[in-house]
């Protein structure tokens, strides 16, 4: 299977945590691009008519969405959504993205067959309110999928090692309040992390399928 990012040069930078550039080359983007192999395994095959990106950042992953829908979405508090979707036409890719917060959605109810938010939940305080959006926006059957980092004091030293970076300033304590947040609004129906021989108490990403409760 191959995965389809949006090429490095057209990167926009939407913001001071927008680590995009991560995705390409080298061992940290071996490392960074194993969170969406880890959402295409959990998609399978399957595709949707819509499909919402939660936390686009500069679109890296939307031209992989958009081969599994026929309508494409994204949502981010940055207000780049129009250079976003300019470098997206360039390879070709459709996509309406918006300019909003996760917790205050401008989509009608169950607008969309599946949401993806890829490294998007850490940063977001009121994580009960974003998971009762996206179950609004979400379709009864629809699919949720979730990625986001592990927490611990080796991964952390290693985030530091390789990239400078802080998770504790980046994500504060929000990486341990994702999964409960998410199992009082869905349903859980798989669960991977990266690495997969690891404890899962140390892995790097976990990978979360989810239904609407």
């Amino acid at each position: 299977m191959h995965l389809t990012l949006l090429p490095q040069v057209l990167l926009v930078r939407t913001g001071p945590v927008d680590y995009a550039v991560w995705n390409y080359g080298g061992l940290l983007g071996v490392i960074q691009r194993r969170r969406f192999w880890l959402v295409l395994r959990l998609l399978s095959s399957r595709t949707f008519k819509s499909v919402l990106e939660v936390g686009y950042g500069s679109g890296v992953f939307l031209p992989e969405l958009a081969k599994r829908c026929s309508e494409l979405y994204g949502i981010d508090i940055h207000t780049c959504d129009r250079e976003v979707t300019a470098a997206l036409s360039k390879v070709g890719v459709r996509a309406t993205l918006r300019s909003d917060s996760v917790t205050a959605m401008p989509f009608p109810d169950a607008s969309f067959d599946c949401v993806v938010a890829v490294s998007a939940l850490e940063f977001v305080d009121d994580l009960d309110a974003a998971c009762a959006e996206i179950a609004r926006v979400l379709s009864p059957d629809g699919t949720l999928v979730v990625v986001t980092p592990g927490h611990s004091v080796l991964l952390d030293l290693g985030l530091r090692l390789l990239t400078g970076q802080s998770a504790k300033a980046d994500f504060g304590d929000r990486r341990a309040k994702i999964e409960p947040a998410l199992q009082d609004h869905f349903k859980l129906l798989q669960r991977r992390h990266f690495p997969p021989f690891v404890p899962a108490a140390g892995c790097v990403y976990r990978c979360f399928l989810l239904r609407r409760l």
